[in-house]
């Protein structure tokens, strides 16, 4: 499956890259308006010295670890929350005769550099707060765990709403609520919302577990709700389990799936 997804992303670059410029504008486009989200960050600071208890370095943090996770999540299986659009259209049939798994197709349709943007932009980030917060490798060593388990979650609510589709052919948004919602919601501290949201995307639909959970422990900081403290190595667990339950939906949806109309 590994081998396919290389393949036919090398060949949507290989169109893309037929056209370079607007690929270039674009790719420049996508950094520039995701940096309006960090250009919001800074003006809050402008007006307080915290955010939910979190200093500035430490809130871009928080942004760059969920941005990085959200954007390869986006960049490598984004496309999976578009199936409504494959559905109408009848070319998901296409790709179901296909010698391929369909969910690889999916991910991998229209695959384009452009993507990189949202990537670097996130990266840029991470590397402008890490210097500044000082950390020991005896907590840095959690920075790539989270990254890793973050992509896995993104990537299993990516699965989840597009396994939603097939139930809910015109209603893409329903998924998007919860993948690109899911994206911004992380990137700020917790603490600044209610407590029964928070409780809600860790013990519900795990999003806590991309960056807030393992942040705690790489910051050395102590949970603002009081949340047990093994939580903050509980990741790899939350991103197993999500997958497995994305998996079989997926699979569940295959199986309902009745071609064009069903």
């Amino acid at each position: 499956m590994v081998r396919t997804y290389l393949l036919l992303a090398w060949t949507w670059l290989r169109a893309s890259a037929q056209y370079p410029g607007p690929l270039i504008m674009m790719t420049l486009g996508s950094f520039a308006v995701n940096a309006l989200d960090v250009a919001a960050i800074w003006v809050i600071f402008e007006h307080t010295g915290s955010l939910g208890g979190f200093v500035l370095a430490e809130v871009m943090f928080l942004y760059g670890t969920a941005g990085l996770s959200f954007a390869l999540a986006d960049m490598l299986f984004g496309n999976v929350d578009r199936l409504s659009q494959h559905i109408r259209s009848g070319s998901f049939d296409t790709m179901l005769i296909r010698p391929a798994s369909a969910f690889t197709q999916m991910a991998v349709d229209r695959f384009g550099v452009h993507r990189f943007g949202r990537l670097a932009q996130a990266a840029v980030v991470l590397a402008v707060a890490l210097p500044q917060l000082g950390l020991s490798w005896g907590r840095a060593w959690m920075i790539p765990l989270m990254v890793a388990c973050g992509l896995v979650i993104f990537t299993s609510v990516f699965a989840l709403g597009g396994a939603a589709q097939f139930l809910l052919t015109d209603a893409p948004e329903v998924a998007n609520a919860f993948t690109y919602g899911g994206g911004t919601l992380t990137q700020y501290p917790l603490s600044v919302y209610g407590s029964e949201l928070v409780k809600g995307v860790t013990f519900v639909v795990p999003l806590a577990f991309v960056n807030w959970q393992p942040a705690l422990f790489v910051l050395d900081r102590d949970d603002p709700l009081g949340l047990p403290h093994w939580l903050r190595f509980a990741s790899p667990l939350a991103a197993v389990l999500l997958a497995a339950v994305a998996a079989l939906a997926w699979r569940a949806g295959i199986r309902r799936y009745r071609s064009t109309g069903s």
